[in-house]
């Protein structure tokens, strides 16, 4: 009888495609709230375009146009000078999930899953039953355009309509869809805002935007040098685990498990091998394929143990101080700056990752509100902006964790923009939406580290402005009395007074240097006219006596 009744259930298990899953579940591709949906259209179809012309050496420009077609249904254009996708490609490149150039490679980019375009078409396909529309150079002379969508049931893709185009004044690709379920919104998470933090944490970049309203806005491009590209990376030691090294082992062409500990992973010698041998009582001579869980297991132990050099450099490019710099001053302009990168770390996996933080004060920092401002923060993973889930993010917390006020930084009332860029060949996203850093505590630990590193001297910068003020006060009031005081000790002394007020004034302005400085333009201007047009009165009036 039980039998029967598990054949009967089982009469209805399934193979689901992954194409299926999404379609059911498309929040977790970021495609939930209205607003939040078309920023990630915009969001997946920019990264793309931008690690097309960067890996094609091109010096990236953007075109993005948003049209209204009803109250939430929108059509978006996006295209790229890049170097286009071959026709053979384009289907899986548009219309297969978990498809893709980039998942495969120890590579740091912006885009990792082969979800991002393909999650596009098949948003525009439940919404409105419409393709997504495709143009293609991969030469000036010839491309091609057709229309790509999914065969959800099997993630396939459906390419129609190919047309042969004719001349183009560059290659890139031009993609547009239609989109239902959508809004555009001028709030901090709408696209507007998307494509400003974009060109901030990417200088090299130049938008031009269209919205909805036909206002046109341009991003332009601070450095003509495109960045370096990353070269693959090999994983760190420190972070792996036991199952990663087993994965490994098993899946590796050497013979011995020494050669595949300094052929597989970073920063791993013949010396750090011999290291190993006196702490981890396993044979280095054994095929790697026949390492156990127990052998594995030592060995991650051992890593702990042993002192090792930080990650190599060379296979991640984050955004750098001088551009960040630059970027900041460009679109905040903010009164003062500090900018910190860290030295290469690692989270768990054996990933390495590079930390950057900057805090701006004043100028645009910060957000305006009714009573005055309070600061924000801007959270960025491989140069690509996250809007949306601040909460769960790693970057918030490691914020949220910072004492602020020891630093004489009010977060809640001062005009302090706060920006983290995280790098890395592998960026540990909370989901595959990719808005949230999981807070993994290694990651948490560097961004507080650079955090607290850059509000040091906006601490002497804000302690500095404190006390010029309350010295320009107390000048101003010693100032006001020594007119007066000249004339006291013109009568005690029988020396003129003019003489004495000039004695008092110098020696007023040695001991606040800097506020004489700050006050010549303003207040103290007026001040020092009006005591001398005080003092030549009260000169001629001895005179006259």
């Amino acid at each position: 009888m039980a039998a029967n009744k598990a054949d009967d259930i089982f009469k209805e298990f399934k193979e689901h495609s992954i194409s299926e899953f999404f379609k059911k579940n498309r929040q977790m591709l970021g495609y939930s709230s209205m607003v939040r949906s078309l920023v990630t259209v915009v969001h997946e179809y920019v990264t793309n375009s931008l690690d097309a012309c960067e890996e094609a050496g091109i010096l990236p420009d953007l075109r993005v146009k948003i049209d209204k077609l009803g109250d939430t249904r929108y059509t978006v254009l996006v295209e790229d000078n890049g170097p286009g996708i071959p026709k053979s490609f384009i289907g899986k490149a548009l219309a297969t999930v978990l498809a893709g150039t980039k998942f495969h490679r120890n590579v740091q980019q912006r885009g990792q899953q082969g979800i991002g375009a393909a999650g596009c078409t098949l948003f525009a396909q439940i919404t409105t039953g419409k393709p997504i529309h495709a143009v293609s150079h991969t030469s000036v002379n010839s491309g091609y355009s057709c229309d790509v969508s999914i065969d959800t049931m099997h993630n396939k893709p459906i390419v129609s309509n190919i047309v042969q185009e004719g001349d183009a004044p560059h290659t890139g690709l031009m993609v547009s869809g239609e989109f239902d379920g959508v809004k555009y919104d001028n709030s901090d998470h709408g696209v507007y805002e998307y494509l400003k933090r974009t060109a901030l944490s990417n200088p090299h970049v130049q938008i031009h935007f269209i919205d909805p309203n036909g206002q046109e806005s341009t991003f332009l491009r601070s450095v003509n040098t495109i960045p370096e590209r990353p070269k693959a990376a090999r994983l760190h030691p420190l972070g792996l685990t036991v199952n990663d090294i087993l994965d490994l082992a098993h899946a590796s062409g050497s013979s011995r498990l020494s050669a595949f500990l300094t052929d597989t992973f970073s920063r791993f010698s013949q010396g750090k091998v011999n290291e190993l041998k006196d702490i981890v009582g396993i044979d280095f001579s054994m095929d790697p394929k026949k390492m156990t869980w127990d052998d594995a297991s030592k060995l991650v132990d051992g890593f702990k143990k042993v002192r090792w050099i930080s990650p190599e450099s060379a296979h991640i490019v984050p955004i750098g101080k001088k551009y960040i710099e630059l970027t900041l001053k460009n679109i905040i302009n903010p009164e003062f700056m500090n900018v910190v990168e860290r030295k290469p770390s690692v989270f768990k996996g054996g990933f390495p990752f590079i930390v950057e933080a900057a805090i701006a004060y004043g100028g645009s920092s910060g957000r305006q509100t009714d009573n005055g401002y309070t600061g924000n923060i801007m959270r960025f993973a491989n140069r690509v902006p996250l809007l949306f889930d601040t909460g769960s993010c790693g970057i918030t917390e490691a914020v949220k964790q910072v004492q602020w006020k020891r630093y004489g930084i009010d977060m809640d009332n001062q005009p302090v923009s706060v920006l983290v860029n995280i790098s890395s060949v592998y960026i540990p996203y909370s989901g595959v939406g990719k808005e949230a850093i999981s807070p993994e505590e290694e990651i948490v630990d560097e961004i507080k580290l650079a955090l607290m590193d850059a509000a040091r001297n906006i601490q002497h910068y804000i302690h500095g402005k404190q006390q010029l003020n309350y010295d320009t006060n107390r000048y101003k009031t010693i100032m006001r009395y020594v007119n007066q005081l000249s004339q006291n000790l013109s009568e005690l002394t029988g020396t003129q007074k003019s003489a004495i007020h000039e004695a008092l004034k110098k020696l007023v302005i040695e001991h606040y240097p800097r506020v004489k400085e700050h006050v010549s333009g303003d207040a103290g201007k007026g001040s020092d006219e009006g005591e001398q047009g005080e003092s030549g009165a009260e000169d001629r009036e001895d005179a006259e006596e």
